[in-house]
């Protein structure tokens, strides 16, 4: 074993000296376990002499009040004492001390005892591993917060260990680096904590921090930053040097106050010239000429990891006042960790329950990694902050792996966070919403494995309700919200279920997918009771597509939002781009609205009705093209489209509607509407196409189309058509509208609804008919 110490004489004495200290310990314990079955108490330093070689003596006592009560004029400079016992020996608490002469160090009680007369202190002689037990601390009975700064301030000691519980009344702040500090699992308490600052989630029992310098520098961009960028224009690289760690940060936003694009903690890689620098990070945003960027140069923290904890906070007074009382419940409350401009900081193993604030708080992290850390029954959720397992502000590649928590507010949760990872990590009683984003410019976000509520860029445009390539795979959730300014969302084998908040109680919307059109991809995913398409932002250059998805919907619902007279609110606008979906199905469709999407494909998807009911699904969609699939026991019905927000009821906003029907798509049974395809406005404009195609009424009274109003045209071509009827109105084919229908296939189909022929309107020739 390998011994450091706390002060030298040069490092050729202190090699040499290390040497025969390790010689002479073999001797020391064996006095020492000699002791415990009631030997010598005290050896003489003559007793411990290792083979009469000049060998420096070491001497043995059983405690630390023997350690002080040696007589002074035994104090030789160097002297080595090997101490039993922190109270007696074999409790624990022994290690070895060297007394240094011309030491002045303060007495902390643990590593530097300074006797009551003379001179010079002893100092814990160690292997850079701490002990709280070498402060006499055996359990929570003895506050650990002198032990724990006299440990961590120590820059000679890389390691911590508790052996008990423990109870802390400090908040305790570092600004050292490279620190472990390990519970083995030990619970640690608050019992007693001082008041924190108000709003102050960093109050934490260890709040690790680096060093914000007042070197600080800004530059106004001479042309755009683009995306994907590492080069960031500066004003002058000469004060930056490769490995400088620097916070930049973007001016805001005129629309809210925390509305950037970048605000990170992050490291020069390259000067490359003049006014160029590289660091490590791509931006997930463009940032535009004329935008004011500010550096300011950041000393972090770096690999300060806290391990292996069982955290109980302490109680608060119950939420629901109007005001809040004094002292408040964030000055009360306490949690474990808390980091900021920290490098490689890990936490693992931390399991807490009666957390005020985040278990594991962060600000300006980069390369960290938060793992098998749990959070039950915090002691209040419903106040911003509060009930967190980890909350993480922008913050760089964060890995949170193996967490889980119990009635939490947030398992999960990043504000203007990118390059991270969210692996295997489960809440339950997640009507709080386990993973979260704020949408303060997310981005290159991955969840993998996870279940629990999801709520991406849902905080509001103060943030500015933004975020952008966040992958989900293999997630099982009460609800996905992802409707805001969500760009190129990817969900893979995603699960939305029906979730209860108590037997018999189901959660408002659990079952459901709410989803911005914009670069959208789900594939192999299942909502049990919706699915809600919107668009609120257009900034993706991707297709947007649903694969091999299945959907329940309830009456009343919106598969795609359409426009409503007024205004629709930001995150709930309806859709102006194309959407594909293909290999899905909806199903217990009733009553349910797809609404304004531009030109929608459907490719082997059925829609299925509320079984013994029927369903008829509202269309508003400007095209749509349906290549296989079909409809079971339901009807479109279109309502007509519009282009663009405004009077909807004035006829001049709605753009002509356009179905084709084709790849033997099959429609059958019947609905409540009497009909597969149905419209009924006056002003609709639609044009109809049937290929091969099979429609099959289950009744005389069903029918294949309903035409009743609006100017249409219809071409149907080699479709096969079975039972039911055709009913299309005669006034609704008039100027610059036809009916074609040849080479169709009919067996036992009504044809006398259909419009009397004329230039423009034929159905007889051509048809094989099979009364």
């Amino acid at each position: 074993m390998f011994f450091s110490e706390n002060g030298t004489n040069g490092k050729a004495n202190e090699a040499i000296s290390r040497r025969k200290v390790l010689k002479t310990l073999g001797i020391g314990g064996a006095i020492l376990a000699g002791s415990a079955f009631g030997g010598s108490q005290l050896a003489s330093a003559e007793s411990l002499q290792s083979g009469g070689k000049g060998d420096r003596q070491v001497m043995w006592v059983a405690s630390v009040e023997e350690l002080m009560s040696l007589p002074h004029g035994q104090l030789k400079d160097g002297l080595h004492v090997f101490v039993g016992g922190y109270y007696k020996s074999g409790d624990g608490g022994g290690k070895l001390v060297r007394y240094m002469a011309g030491s002045v160090k303060a007495d902390n009680g643990g590593t530097v005892h300074k006797p009551a007369k003379g001179q010079g202190c002893f100092e814990v002689v160690h292997d850079g591993v701490g002990d709280f037990r070498w402060f006499g601390i055996f359990d929570a009975k003895t506050n650990a917060d002198g032990a724990l700064d006299a440990l961590v301030n120590d820059l000679s000691i890389r390691r911590v260990e508790a052996y008990s519980d423990l109870n802390f009344v400090k908040r305790h702040v570092f600004h050292r680096s490279d620190i472990e500090i390990d519970f083995q699992g030990h619970t640690v308490t608050t019992e007693g904590i001082e008041l924190n600052k108000v709003d102050n989630p960093f109050g934490a029992v260890m709040f690790f921090q680096g060093i914000k310098t007042d070197m600080v520098h800004t530059v106004t961009l001479s042309e755009e930053l683009p995306e994907y960028s590492d080069i960031f224009e500066v004003a002058d690289s000469s004060i930056f040097v490769v490995d400088g760690w620097w916070h930049v940060q973007i001016k805001n936003n005129p629309g809210g106050n925390a509305q950037r694009e970048l605000d990170y903690l992050i490291k020069v890689t390259e000067i490359l010239d003049s006014t160029h620098v590289r660091f490590n990070y791509k931006l997930g945003w463009p940032l535009a000429k004329g935008r004011q960027l500010t550096y300011r140069k950041i000393n972090p923290v770096f690999r300060c990891h806290v391990r292996n904890m069982s955290f109980i906070g302490i109680p608060v007074p119950p939420n629901g006042t109007s005001t809040r009382p004094f002292p408040t419940w964030d000055q009360i409350g306490s949690n474990p960790v808390a980091y900021e401009f920290a490098v490689e900081c890990d936490a693992s193993g931390i399991k807490a329950i009666k957390v005020f604030w985040p278990v594991v708080m962060r600000r300006h992290n980069t390369h960290y990694v938060t793992e098998r850390c749990q959070l039950m029954n915090p002691e209040e959720r419903d106040w911003g902050g509060t009930g967190y397992l980890t909350q993480q502000i922008n913050v760089l590649y964060g890995h949170v792996r193996d967490c889980n928590t119990s009635n939490a507010r947030h398992l999960n949760d990043f504000t203007c966070a990118a390059y991270c990872m969210v692996e295997n990590c489960h809440g339950d009683g997640d009507e709080y919403g386990p993973f979260v984003t704020h949408g303060q410019f997310e981005h290159d976000l991955t969840y993998i494995n996870n279940s629990g509520l999801l709520s991406f860029a849902n905080s509001g445009s103060t943030w500015g309700d933004s975020a952008k390539r966040v992958t989900v795979k293999k997630h099982i959730a009460s609800r996905i919200v992802a409707h805001k300014r969500l760009t190129d969302l990817t969900l893979e084998d995603c699960h939305a279920v029906v979730t209860y908040t108590k037997p018999g109680v189901k959660m408002a919307n659990s079952g459901s997918f709410w989803v911005n059109m914009d670069g959208l991809q789900m594939r192999g995913c299942t909502a049990q009771e919706m699915i809600t398409i919107s668009q609120s932002s257009s900034r993706g250059t991707r297709k947007n597509m649903i694969d091999s998805c299945s959907f329940g919907m309830l009456k009343g619902y919106e598969v795609a939002r359409p426009i409503r007279s007024g205004t629709n609110q930001i995150g709930y606008m309806p859709c102006s781009g194309d959407l594909t979906i293909l290999n899905s199905e909806f199903y217990n469709v009733e009553d349910v609205n797809l609404g304004s999407i531009d030109k929608l494909t459907l490719i082997n998807t059925w829609f299925k009705g509320l079984p013994q009911a029927g369903g008829m699904i509202k269309v508003g969609a400007r095209e749509i093209v349906m290549q296989g699939g079909g409809l079971a026991d339901c009807c479109f019905l279109f309502t007509g489209a519009w282009d663009k927000v405004g009077d909807v009821n004035n006829p001049k906003n709605k753009p002509d509607q356009w179905i084709a029907i084709d790849g033997g798509a099959v429609f059958s049974g019947t609905n409540g509407e009497k009909a597969f395809l149905k419209s009924v406005d006056p002003t609709n404009v639609i044009t109809w196409n049937f290929g091969n195609c099979r429609s099959a009424a289950a009744d005389a009274d069903t029918a294949h189309f309903q035409i009743q109003g609006g100017k249409n045209k219809l071409k149907a071509i080699g479709s096969h058509f079975t039972g039911g009827k055709y009913e299309a109105a005669d006034g609704a084919f008039g100027s610059g509208g036809y009916f074609f229908m040849t080479s169709c296939l009919e067996e036992k189909v009504n044809r006398t609804a259909l419009p009397a022929e004329t230039d423009t309107v034929k159905h007889s020739a051509g048809n094989f008919s099979i009364s």
